[in-house]
C-alpha cells in the first residue's frame, strides 16, 4: 500500500512516499481504508519537533471505511467511519491507504455525512467541544438546548477549531460572538452561524462585545491568550471561563491578576490528546450527535473552505497548514 512516512524530525522534506506492508489489526484495533486525511497544526509540529522511534506515518484525523477488525471490536468491514488521534503514540497516521488504529479512536460516520466532513472532525471538533464545556462541573455531551441562555465568545472564528466551536455552540443554543481579523474571515464566521462578528482590526473589540453582551460573556474559546488576556478580562461576566487551546508565541503568558480576581474568573488550558478520558468520551458523543443532526458542515458555503492535495503532496499540505491556510487542508488518499 502507499504510505507517507518520516524517520527523523524536520521540515516537509522529511516526508517520503513509500510502499509498505499493511499491519494486521490486533485485539481492540481497527484497520481503516483511509479516503481523506485531515491536516492539523499538531501534525507538522510533531513532525518537525521530535525524532520518531520508528518510521512514522503522520496525520491524526481522517475518514474512510473499516477494512478489518481485531478481537473485541464493535465495528464491521465496510462501516463508514471517522478517525481521530490516529498517530498519537501509534505508528499509523492517516496519510496512508490502510491505517491500524485503536478502536476507541474510530467513530461511525452517518451515510449522509461526507468523507470530507469526517476528515475535518477529530482534533478541531473535539477540542471545540471540550472548550465549550470547560466551565461545567461534569463533562456531558453537548445537545440542543444545553447552552441555552449562555453567551460564548469564540476568538478566531475563521479557524478550524473556531469554526467547530461556532457550529457546536449555536447548535447547543448559545448566543455566539466571534472575533476575526478581516472582512473575508468575517464572512466565513457568519456562514458558520455566528450571531455576531467583530473585526478587531476595524473597531474596538472590547467596546463592540460589551455592546452586544452588556452583562458579559460566559465563556471564551481562546486561540491567542497572550494577545487577548486583557480583552477577555474586560468582557467576561463574573465566574466566567477562558478555555485556551492554542498560542501563537513561545513567550510566557503575562497579565494583570486583579481584574481576573475581581470577577472570580477561571483559566482552563487544554490539549485534546491528554484531556481527561471522561471529557474526551463526552466530546466524541457530542460531536457524533452533532454530525447526525447535520449541525457540523464543511466547505466555503459553510464557512470552512477546503484546500486539497493528493497523497504524494503531503509535504505541501503540511506546509500549507504551517503557513496559515484558511479553512481545512485535506489529503485525498
Amino acid at each position: 500500500m502507499r504510505a507517507i512516512v518520516y524517520d527523523r524530525a524536520g521540515g516537509p522534506e522529511v516526508l517520503r512516499l513509500v510502499d509498505k506492508e499493511p499491519r494486521e489489526p490486533g485485539p481492540g484495533e481497527v484497520r481503516v481504508r483511509i479516503a481523506v486525511s485531515g491536516v492539523n497544526p499538531t501534525d507538522w509540529k510533531s513532525r518537525s519537533g521530535t525524532d520518531p522511534e520508528a518510521p512514522q506515518t503522520p496525520d491524526q484525523d481522517g475518514s474512510g471505511t473499516v477494512d478489518a477488525v481485531g478481537e473485541d471490536v464493535d465495528l464491521e468491514p465496510g462501516d463508514r467511519v471517522w478517525v481521530f488521534e490516529a498517530a498519537y503514540r501509534n505508528p499509523d497516521g492517516t496519510a496512508e491507504e490502510l491505517a491500524v488504529v485503536p478502536a476507541d479512536r474510530v467513530v461511525p460516520l452517518p451515510d449522509g455525512a461526507s468523507f470530507d466532513l469526517g476528515a475535518a472532525l477529530g482534533v478541531p471538533a473535539l477540542t471545540a467541544h471540550i472548550a465549550l464545556r470547560a466551565g461545567d462541573p461534569v463533562p456531558l455531551p453537548l445537545a440542543p438546548g444545553e447552552l441555552s441562555g449562555r453567551t460564548v465568545l469564540v476568538a478566531g472564528g475563521a479557524g478550524a477549531v473556531g469554526h467547530a466551536a461556532i457550529e457546536l455552540a449555536g447548535w447547543a443554543g448559545a448566543t455566539v460572538i466571534t472575533t476575526v481579523s478581516s472582512p473575508a474571515k468575517a464572512a466565513l464566521a457568519r456562514a458558520a452561524g455566528a450571531h455576531h462578528v467583530v473585526d478587531y482590526r476595524a473597531e474596538d473589540a472590547a467596546a463592540a462585545i460589551r455592546r452586544i453582551a452588556p452583562d458579559g460573556v460566559d465563556l471564551v474559546v481562546e486561540v491567542n491568550p497572550n494577545a487577548n488576556a486583557e480583552l477577555d478580562a474586560e468582557v467576561l461576566a463574573p465566574d466566567g471561563t477562558i478555555a485556551v487551546y492554542a498560542t501563537d508565541t513561545p513567550e510566557p503568558l503575562a497579565f494583570a491578576v486583579r481584574p481576573f480576581m475581581a470577577k472570580n474568573l477561571r483559566w482552563r488550558f487544554l490539549l485534546v490528546y491528554t484531556a481527561p478520558a471522561a471529557e474526551k468520551a463526552a466530546a466524541v458523543d457530542g460531536v457524533r450527535a452533532a454530525v447526525a443532526a447535520g449541525a457540523l458542515r464543511v466547505g466555503e458555503e459553510a464557512g470552512l473552505p477546503l484546500t486539497r492535495f493528493p497523497l504524494e503532496r503531503t509535504g505541501d499540505a503540511h506546509a500549507a497548514v504551517e503557513q496559515g491556510a484558511v479553512g481545512k487542508v485535506l489529503i485525498d488518499v
